[in-house]
């Protein structure tokens, strides 16, 4: 059909079909800015305007566009000459992964042009329709309402948080990737892809366990278009975990490229690959197979009881380090760690609390879903263009699964749509580079929303039972937690997530007596994996929860409570030594703890004490918790970055880290500028590649500031004696009389050496070093390891009212105190904490997986699987609490993972406080708040 319209002022006529989808079209025609986050119309990352409305593109016909004005945001403005949206959104830290952020900016745009003046609550409105899981909202907020000042004051700025002493650490300087985010010329696999290029689709099981007895392909291949058709039958059976860890890794191998049994439902049966997805779609509708199904199991307490269904029973599934791994129980993993004698202490205790939480399913919900993207190399290489967190470890997985030399595979991350821990997994980029080798064509590999809900991972389940002991002062004397987690249908994670139970929470706490035990269970359910918090999220919930009712057991104040047992500057904990991420940890003493300044400012922010009296139906309470999380993994973790200069006096910096939207690459050219002397502007970052890029574990552990930063600094101490050495030279003056600084060399003491030069730009040294005597390249590489895991610290609190008429409860104001060290990016930082703060109100009130009795997902979609819009949030503040810890880089620890693991018990206790209730499983629905209200009025009446 023949269709005229006007896309970013151009004129376009084109031949379309009537079912083309708009979103699909603009792609087409490479208006990559356009990006597809749910083919529903629910996330908005699909927004255009049609006519100056913004329209989900989505969900739009293209032919429905004849004689109508489309503008996408590549249309508003670019990087040199931006519209005034897309300078704010950068200048206020309102982009992280920019997956959203056109949208975003086009729904915004859409409503300034009819309202200059909006109220937040007519931003929220407007902006209701574009979700977002990385930022919380705050400073698009902020960036929405800055760019209607500007509209009217050219000269209106944001207030940028400022912290320390430095030239270019601590200060608030836009993100280096923002602009072409805004601009939408960022670049995400998935815009990668050449004309020519084959998709594929998998095809998944119906089962929650089953055998497949017979499986017949043959009518699949011989459809016109297919290319290649991969089942058990025709792969390598390699056993291997998806779980991208250090090597060697702690998580069974347990997994297979394609099986002839499926353990959940949407386990992977066979994929297709085709010259376009309907002809796969087509495809896998002609698979014939036969199906023994089994019996099924979905809860860990049965899972682990004698007779159950044994989910692994194949006889090549294997540990390769020694841990306790015993399938034939279902059992994928279990650690255990006592202390002292924690029955005695018990008995001695005057007091007593004990009680069992469920901390539930929940999914990462990037905008951008998982893809991956494989083509071969003139020289015959796989180069594997993939969203992952982890580049070097799905190298090493895919040519392990291949069968291959690691040599032959090459793996880039280029911007991603979000991660927040289910990258870490390494479950497509081998199958898209197998389909690769076998049709020697490049092959697209994209989820659609509904599989990335039912077949990438979630968070563990996990049922934790914490059993406190206290003096009548308040003085703990005995903790046990026992933790029974749900890996589902494979162990990815499984021990290194239950031994983050303990790990990360116990030690807070002092205590002579501890005893930890964790068990991982195999069920018929989807894989759990790492997920932001990674086991402390769902451990915190309990502990946390636990010393709130031992708080109001004891009539002592739940801060002061803390304030007498949490570790502090200068204090360590044996359960450092002993309990690490599924072996042993590492002996640490506390180095910096701004924890009781936390407590301080986010109980004076909330109105600790100052509660709001009734209101009808309305109840109001407040809540708070305390955590600590890490910064990498001891002896495990590593990073490695490489800088060069280049000849005008900029460099380039080479970083295996990577930056999921946290903004990782800005922090570290941060620390490399703070050490050079120069803008983080003028360090042009180049991360994550296999083939160019120095070697570094990935994004996961709350590891690139404290560990990948470190490295960067050690090689730009490097570089900057490099540059004092030639300038030494240059300037004949003594190299110890001289500092890095302004872009250029200066003597310490210009009045000490008259008639000499006292300063030479890094211009002039680049120069001079290229170009002129002993000529040589100024360039260092370094590394760093983690022999410590310096924690940062968290304050939570909120404020809520609970309706006892309808059992909703509403999270009114939520303060989060952080001590992160030195905030390499303060805006960057507040940012990160919080998207982790909503995530975690999200993961309290609204998300749940909801299954049938066969184990099917029922709700695997935006509209049904509830994340917070906009129009959801609470008000939301962070209080930054710099501390310095000398073992990071200025002074710096991790901050991006902590704060998901305070709203669920915040809100608990808030709750409780309100009604007094205790709320011990997830999420807080109305139906469970109600439940909870009748069943204490049943206990009162008996």
């Amino acid at each position: 059909m023949k269709v005229e319209m006007k896309i970013n002022g151009e004129v376009v006529v084109d031949d379309i079909s009537p079912s083309e989808k708009l979103s699909n079209y603009l792609r087409r025609k490479g208006y990559q800015s356009v990006k597809i986050g749910c083919g529903m119309g629910s996330c908005g990352t699909c927004t255009v305007l049609v006519d100056g409305k913004a329209v989900r593109s989505c969900i739009m016909l293209a032919v429905q566009c004849n004689g109508r004005e489309i503008t996408t945001v590549e249309g508003l403005g670019t990087p040199t000459k931006p519209h005034v949206l897309q300078e704010c959104f950068v200048e206020t830290g309102g982009v992280q992964c920019g997956y959203c952020t056109p949208g975003m900016i086009l729904s915004a745009k859409a409503l300034l042009d009819e309202n200059k003046e909006p109220s937040d609550e007519e931003i929220k409105e407007a902006l209701d329709g574009n979700l977002c899981r990385c930022t919380g909202y705050v400073k698009e907020l902020e960036a929405i309402k800055l760019a209607a000042k500007r509209m009217k004051d050219k000269n209106a700025k944001p207030d940028k948080v400022e912290v320390g002493k430095f030239n270019v650490v601590g200060k608030s300087c836009n993100k280096l990737d923002s602009i072409s985010m805004a601009t939408g010329r960022a670049k995400y696999v998935a815009d990668y892809v050449e004309k020519g290029a084959l998709r594929a689709k998998i095809l998944p099981s119906p089962y929650a366990h089953a055998r497949i007895k017979s499986i017949d392909i043959s009518e699949a291949e011989k459809l016109p278009g297919v290319k290649a058709v991969l089942c058990y039958k025709n792969v390598p059976r390699v056993p291997h975990t998806t779980a991208g860890q250090g090597y060697p890794e702690p998580s069974p191998y347990d997994t297979y490229l394609f099986d002839n049994k499926v353990r959940y439902v949407g386990d992977k049966v066979a994929v297709v690959a085709a010259e376009s997805e309907e002809i796969c779609e087509e495809a896998l509708k002609k698979i014939k197979i036969e199906w023994e199904e089994l019996p099924a199991v979905f809860d860990p307490k049965e899972a682990l009881k004698e007779g159950a269904p044994i989910i692994h029973d194949e006889s090549d599934a294997k540990v390769i380090i020694p841990v306790t791994y015993d399938p034939k129980r279902n059992l994928a993993s279990r650690v255990e760690m006592n202390l002292g004698d924690v029955e005695k202490a018990m008995k001695e205790a005057d007091v007593v609390v004990e009680r069992e939480y469920y901390a539930h399913y929940a999914q990462h919900c990037p905008l951008e879903p998982h893809v991956c993207y494989a083509r071969l190399t003139p020289d015959d290489r796989i180069e594997i263009i993939s969203s992952t967190q982890v580049p070097f470890h799905a190298r090493r997985i895919t040519a392990q699964v291949l069968e291959i030399p690691v040599k032959k595979v090459r793996v880039i991350k280029p911007r991603i749509g979000g991660g927040f821990g289910a990258k870490q997994e390494v479950f497509l980029e081998p199958i898209v580079a197998m389909l690769t080798m076998r049709t020697r064509r490049p092959v697209l590999l994209e989820y659609t929303r509904k599989e990335e809900f039912v077949s990438s991972r979630t968070r563990h389940p996990i049922y934790t039972t914490v059993r406190l002991g206290a003096k009548k002062d308040g003085k703990l004397t005995a903790i046990e937690m026992k933790v029974i987690a749900n890996t589902g249908a494979y162990g990815s994670h499984s021990l290194t997530v239950t031994s983050n139970c303990g790990s990360k929470c116990l030690p807070l706490y002092h205590a002579d007596n501890v005893h930890f035990v964790a068990e991982g269970a195999y069920t018929n359910l989807p894989v759990a994996g790492a997920y932001r918090g990674y086991g402390a999220t769902q451990a915190y919930f309990a502990l946390e929860c636990q010393m709130d009712e031992l708080a109001r057991k004891l009539k002592m104040d739940p801060i002061e409570l803390r304030k007498k047992n949490a570790i502090k500057k200068g204090e360590g904990s044996k359960i450092f030594e002993i309990l690490g991420e599924g072996r042993a940890g590492a002996a640490m003493v506390i180095d910096s703890c701004g924890l009781e300044e936390a407590m301080k400012l986010g109980a004076k922010e909330i109105g600790w004490g100052k509660k709001e009296p009734n209101k009808g139906p309305y109840r109001y309470g407040i809540g708070m918790a305390t955590m600590m999380q890490g910064s990498s993994i001891p002896y495990i973790d590593m990073g490695a970055a490489s800088i060069k200069m280049n000849e005008d006096g900029s460099f380039n910096l080479l970083v295996g880290a990577t930056d999921l939207g946290t903004g990782s690459d800005t922090v570290l050219a941060q620390i490399a500028a703070e050490v050079l002397g120069v803008d983080a502007d003028d360090i042009i970052v180049y991360s994550s590649d296999t083939d160019l890029t120095p070697f570094d574990v990935g994004a996961y552990a709350s590891s690139t500031t404290y560990l990948s930063g470190q490295a960067v600094k050690r090689a730009a101490d490097k570089v900057a004696a490099q540059i004092l050495s030639v300038a030494s030279k240059m300037m004949d003056i003594p190299q110890e009389e001289l500092v890095l600084k302004n872009k250029g060399v200066e003597a310490k003491e210009p009045d000490k050496h008259k008639g000499k030069k006292t300063r030479v730009s890094l211009h002039d040294v680049a120069v001079y070093s290229l170009y002129q005597m002993d000529q040589f390249q100024i360039g260092a590489i370094d590394s760093s390891i983690s022999k410590v895991s310096p924690p940062p610290f968290t304050a939570h609190f909120a404020k809520v009212r609970v309706d006892i008429e309808t059992g909703k409860i509403d999270v009114l104001k939520y303060v989060a105190a952080v001590d992160c060290g030195t905030p390499i990016n303060p805006a960057l930082a507040e940012g990160q904490t919080e998207g982790a703060v909503l995530n975690g109100i999200c993961y309290a009130l609204t998300e749940e997986y909801v299954f049938n009795e066969k184990g099917t997902m029922l709700n695997p979609n935006f509209q049904t699987y509830k994340i917070y819009s906009m129009r959801d949030i609470p008000e939301i503040k962070t209080i930054l609490v710099p501390t310095y810890e000398t073992t990071g880089p200025f002074g710096a620890k991790s901050v991006s993972e902590i704060s998901i693991n305070g709203p669920l018990p915040v809100i608990s206790n808030a709750v409780y406080d309100a009604i007094g209730v205790r709320l011990t499983e997830g999420p807080f629905t109305p139906e469970k708040v109600l439940k909870a209200i009748k069943e204490k009025m049943v206990v009162k009446e008996a």
